[in-house]
């Protein structure tokens, strides 16, 4: 072999770094392209949006268009803020989700702050963090809040019903309600997801109930509710993309019903 062509130690050590970062560089591209297409995460969410449009529950029938306004809704005019993850967000039905359906159905305006797989608690684009860039000088009438998925999905510390730490679940929940109150002084709703076999979101679930019983806030529980989740598997294979995120028709037939009567209800009392 010429001398130029040696293979030395130093040369080896090169080949070998460089293999491993281009590797790298490679399994990254291809993870975040898998993740953008299965859970919508920029820039890849028109992947994850095509492939999400095959979906008998995101067919057109179920389009926003296809909505009809009631005419005496107790939620018209209403100006409502959401504050969430992927499930108020609509990561699994092309970004339409029940603040859109409920918009449309009651005559309602709304702000959704909402952004797939963060977290009640402190963190990158945590709840805490979005509530505080939310512009102060709005005015709302309603507050709706989802009891986030991903904290149980990462086993966030829950903490006790009195914490105000928001690297906890129960803090950044005890945070959210006082913050929206002295903020906008309006009344506040949590939401949870629809039943899935998770022991920490259970007992998220338990927590925010024991807060309730502390503090003036409405739970729509599509958790616990038995009769709620008392679906067929044909049904449930339409309603749902996964176990946590919706389909279209999940959030128009199935969930926003329920809300909406809870809401009725609530603001009523």
């Amino acid at each position: 072999m010429a001398k130029g062509g040696i293979m030395t130690p130093e040369k080896i050590a090169i080949i070998t770094i460089t293999s491993i970062g281009v590797f790298i560089l490679i399994s990254c591209f291809i993870g975040l392209l898998v993740a953008g297409s299965l859970w919508g995460i920029p820039p890849f969410g028109k992947l994850m949006n095509k492939r999400l449009s095959k979906r008998e529950g995101n067919g057109e029938k179920y389009n926003l268009e296809n909505v009809p306004m009631l005419k005496d809704s107790p939620l018209q005019g209403y100006h409502i803020a959401y504050l969430g993850s992927s499930v108020t967000y609509g990561a699994c039905s092309q970004q339409i989700a029940f603040p859109e359906y409920i918009s449309k159905h009651n005559g309602t305006t709304f702000v959704k702050e909402a952004v797939s797989g963060t977290t009640l608690v402190e963190g990158k684009n945590s709840y805490v963090e979005r509530l505080q860039k939310m512009n102060k000088s709005n005015s709302f009438d309603l507050f709706i809040c989802q009891l986030s998925t991903n904290d149980a999905t990462l086993k966030k510390p829950i903490g006790s019903v009195n914490t105000i730490d928001t690297t906890t679940v129960s803090g950044a929940i005890n945070y959210i309600i006082d913050y929206v109150t002295q903020t906008w002084n309006c009344p506040i709703v949590f939401y949870t997801n629809c039943y899935y076999e998770n022991e920490h979101y259970v007992h998220m679930v338990k927590t925010l109930k024991d807060i309730q019983a502390k503090k003036a806030i409405g739970i729509i529980d599509l958790y616990t509710d038995k009769n709620f989740n008392n679906i067929t598997k044909e049904q449930r294979k339409l309603y749902m993309a996964d176990d946590i995120h919706p389909t279209k028709a999940g959030y128009l037939e199935w969930w926003m019903p329920k809300m909406e009567q809870y809401l009725y209800d609530y603001i009523g009392d």
